[in-house]
């Protein structure tokens, strides 16, 4: 019986996979070692949404290479399409598309589990945050009704790197707490001991906690 293929999970390795973009072959996740990359599908080129999503990411290019990010678009397009969008939205709109965009067969749609029941042949919106060690770190998916925000996925990906580095958590709207602005929150406790730690620590001035379990600082 022939293996039915789904959506990987968080904290697997992102598929090995050899594709054809409007930049060239290459070869995921390896050509990407020692960067973080957005993989971002879109049900299809020369469509209205789509259309203004990639305005959006291409205007945010300089700020995903900022935090050693590189976008890859793709959809079930040849890419003789991908290149004749990439210039109609040049001439149009007066933005260059600067990163590559796969031209599927449907393989990679398959291995990733982007094309859902009762939507053709077309790829749902999904975006794969991948780390500098080809591990799948955040996924998201859309339906083709809604354009994604961009700016979640940068705020998600910097929220990630933060965490990697401090070994911290992100509290929710961060930078932009409710409660805490944009201090971030100490993992908690899971121990009587390091419970204890917490408060004795807290009462020093190290961090400030609302209870044990609730701990929280300022980024030096």
């Amino acid at each position: 019986m022939e293996e039915k293929k789904g959506m990987p999970l968080l904290g697997d390795s992102f598929p090995e996979m050899t594709v054809k973009t409007t930049r060239g072959t290459l070869n995921l996740p390896g050509d990407y070692k020692g960067k973080w990359f957005v993989l971002f599908s879109h049900p299809a080129d020369f469509t209205p949404v789509c259309t203004t999503e990639f305005i959006a990411f291409q205007q945010r290019y300089d700020k995903f290479r900022a935090l050693n990010c590189e976008l890859i678009g793709l959809s079930i397009d040849q890419v003789f399409a991908h290149i004749k969008w990439e210039q109609w939205i040049k001439e149009n709109m007066n933005v260059e598309i600067e990163f590559p965009i796969i031209a599927d067969t449907g393989a990679v749609a398959e291995e990733l589990g982007l094309i859902h029941p009762g939507k053709g042949t077309n790829t749902v919106r999904a975006v794969f945050i991948v780390d500098t060690e080809g591990k799948l770190r955040i996924i998201f998916y859309y339906p083709q009704e809604l354009g994604r925000n961009m700016d979640e996925i940068l705020r998600a990906l910097e929220g990630m790197q933060v965490s990697d580095n401090n070994s911290v958590a992100m509290p929710a709207n961060w930078p932009n707490n409710e409660i805490l602005n944009d201090r971030v929150i100490i993992p908690p406790a899971t121990d009587v001991d390091t419970a204890n730690e917490r408060l004795e620590k807290a009462a020093k001035g190290e961090f400030e906690c609302y209870d044990w379990w609730l701990c929280h600082k300022k980024l030096n």
